[in-house]
């Protein structure tokens, strides 16, 4: 589409005159460059902050070099698949950047996944290779000696080579440290990989931005239907330069601070957070755990206080458990100017209670796994929220809202109908790793990459989400699938049936409810079935409530119909279901 198809799109009324509508975006820029350009701009900035040890740029960028040296001496090549099984830690940083030098593919994994949660991404996506932190060592360590996975090389990254000795040994009486453990000689320290590796015998590579991958991302953590999204160097750089020009006032180079309390294994931290400390030259602060603390949240709350961050861009859950922190009023944050909230709906009292507390502007946006992520944010400039809103398109993305019915999605409805989002820009992902079937029906004819979200283009060109098509679950942006849950729990010998959906939830968006039918003569309690569940699937996947039926509904040809449980569900919280297909 040409650029002034798009504005002439029913947005560009309310598009603020301080953001520019078109950007140039570089065809041969690796994402990589764009801590090589820092480096060589700022190399004495702050890069990383981790339990108060700092990190200079150019210190980030030697260990880059000297990991991808000893990664190319390990046999790692262009197009070769990486897997990194980190918490926020310097080491993830500084490996996502050296897989990233040499061409080959990053994929990161949920450090919350159980054995069959990582076994199915790592051989979906055919890492032979993994940087996991010695905390799940052991984990990994038993798949490959089972024989579930195949793995070359093993490379084991730890805490305590991050941390100053007072803090470790704080952190070790706390409990906020777990001890070291002890490496086997088959497998490899990331630390002996640093050192030993020469920063100036790296090989050049040539990288196709557009055609060559990146990143393979992968949107949820489930057997069998979880996809990896194929992101290249020119997705993931594009949506860096559009997420950097929506931020009014503009970015001050080498003077911002940003808060990683998002983990970076998502792609929120990953590129709005991660990414854009990167290309501002300025410091990130790691938080491996957000919740940590006597009250929960305390060493956030302590971190934020301490080094005054410019932003903070996080989930409603945690904006929602700061306000409630007991001493919340004691503390000054009045250093944050934005917030950039999403993974799930923020709600208006939240937005207004944390700027009241902060002078911060908060606004709310959207975006996919499949789109780097950003498509959509609310203008941080006066007046250009809409409470309730995701926003406008950031610049040169094109929006559509089609026909959510068989067959329908070809057909443009119009602006105030409900219908399926459909996305085309710079930052629209390649396609699903190795399923070119899931990828064909994902986009339509016309190239719209349609996101199974169904929502409305109000009268000022604003956007909403109303819904969504499938039956996905979203809880704090991450993607639970009902099937993986229904499989875990029909294991339990009292289960017959079961059906899984998401119902609302005030903070989380979504939490995931099981509908249970026992077996004749069997008897289980919800606290019995929640239980059951822990150690088998992520946390996060885990049912909050359990009801228990004497029949789940079905269709006549005995399908089971989640969609009249989760009509029903939504009715009782009083609000508007979501559309199916």
């Amino acid at each position: 589409m040409e650029i002034t198809e798009i504005y002439e799109k029913p947005w560009f009324k309310n598009w603020p005159e301080e953001i520019p509508k078109h950007l140039e975006y570089p065809e041969d820029y690796p994402v990589y460059k764009f801590l090589e350009e820092t480096v060589q701009s700022n190399p004495d900035n702050i890069a990383t902050v981790f339990f108060d040890k700092t990190m200079k740029y150019s210190e980030l960028w030697d260990r880059v070099l000297r990991l991808a040296n000893s990664l190319h001496k390990l046999g790692v090549k262009k197009g070769d698949r990486v897997g990194i099984y980190l918490p926020n830690c310097p080491q993830f940083v500084i490996a996502f950047f050296a897989i990233n030098r040499l061409g080959a593919l990053i994929v990161p994994f949920n450090t919350q996944y159980v054995d069959h949660e990582l076994e199915y991404q790592l051989n979906d996506s055919g890492a032979r290779m993994i940087i996991c932190i010695d905390i799940t060592y052991n984990r990994v360590r038993k798949l490959r000696k089972k024989g579930i996975v195949e793995l070359d090389h093993i490379i084991v990254a730890s805490l305590h080579d991050e941390i100053s000795l007072s803090k470790r040994i704080l952190g070790m009486v706390t409990g906020k440290v777990p001890p070291r453990k002890r490496i086997r000689p088959e497998d490899f320290s990331f630390k002996k990989l640093v050192n030993e590796g020469n920063p100036n015998e790296v090989p050049d590579v040539t990288i196709n931005t557009k055609e060559d991958l990146a990143l393979i991302q992968y949107t949820g953590g489930t057997t069998g239907v979880s996809k990896g999204a194929m992101l290249t160097h020119y997705n993931i750089v594009s949506n860096q330069i559009q997420l950097n020009n929506v931020i009014y006032p503009p970015i001050v180079q080498g003077e911002e601070c940003f808060i990683c309390a998002l983990p970076l294994f998502h792609i929120f931290a990953l590129n709005c957070i991660m990414m854009a400390a990167v290309t501002a030259a300025s410091k990130m602060i790691l938080i491996t755990d957000p919740l940590a603390g006597r009250p929960m949240l305390q060493d956030l709350l302590e971190t934020l206080y301490k080094y005054k961050p410019t932003f903070f861009h996080a989930v409603p859950s945690l904006y929602v458990g700061l306000l409630f922190h007991k001493d919340i009023k004691d503390y000054d944050l009045t250093s944050i100017r934005a917030c950039l909230s999403g993974a799930a709906p923020l709600p208006e009292q939240v937005m207004y209670n944390f700027e009241e507390l902060t002078g911060a502007n908060v606004v709310e946006g959207y975006g996919l796994t499949e789109t780097s992520p950003v498509t959509h944010v609310n203008p941080l400039v006066e007046g250009g929220k809409r409470p309730g809103s995701i926003g406008l398109p950031v610049a040169d993305t094109d929006v559509k809202i089609f026909d959510p019915s068989e067959g329908g999605q070809d057909k443009e409805l119009s602006q105030g109908q409900e219908g399926e989002i459909g996305i085309k820009g710079p930052q629209v992902m390649k396609g699903y790793w190795k399923k070119p079937e899931e990828t064909a029906k994902t986009f339509n004819s016309d190239g719209y990459f349609l996101t199974g979200d169904i929502g409305y283009i109000d009268d000022e060109g604003y956007f909403f989400i109303t819904g969504r098509k499938k039956n996905m679950i979203d809880v704090s942006g991450l993607k639970v699938y009902p099937r993986e849950v229904e499989e875990e729990l029909i294991e339990h010998p009292a289960v017959q049936e079961v059906a899984v959906i998401g119902v609302p939830h005030p903070i989380k968006g979504e939490s995931v409810k099981a509908f249970v039918v026992l077996q004749d003569d069997e008897t289980a309690s919800e606290e019995e079935l929640i239980e059951f569940c822990k150690g088998r699937i992520a946390r996060y996947k885990i049912p909050r409530s359990v009801a228990f039926l004497d029949e789940l509904p079905k269709s006549a040809i005995g399908k089971v119909l989640h969609r009249d449980l989760r009509d029903s569900e939504w009715k009782k919280a009083g609000r508007k279901r979501s559309i199916d297909g």
